[in-house]
């Protein structure tokens, strides 16, 4: 398995409700394919470079994971057809391994 960062931004008005369905299923889709969440960190409201679906802030959060390099395509898909996330990026840490 290989260490992974997953950054991802929600609108700053969604409730805890819905930030915490977005990461229930990252872990769970995470756990489905034997992966691991190491660490989980909510940097918070940040202003946008460019306003992304009207918004000119977004709610931050950090998750850093361990993963199997074939399952990645299922976690980006994942993320990709939920509406509470409006942008995403995962990254493989070498420095991490």
């Amino acid at each position: 398995m290989k260490a992974y960062e997953l950054l991802y931004f929600v609108a700053p008005t969604a409730d805890e409700e819905e930030r915490a369905a977005v990461s229930t299923r990252i872990e769970s889709t995470l756990a489905a394919a034997d992966g691991v969440v190491d660490n989980v960190e909510e940097w918070g409201k940040r202003k946008l470079a460019y306003e992304v679906d009207g918004l000119a802030e977004g709610d931050y959060i950090l998750v850093d994971f361990h993963a199997d390099p074939s399952h990645i395509a299922e976690l980006d898909r994942v993320l990709r057809i939920t509406d509470a996330v409006k942008r995403h990026i995962i990254v493989c840490r070498q420095d991490r391994d």
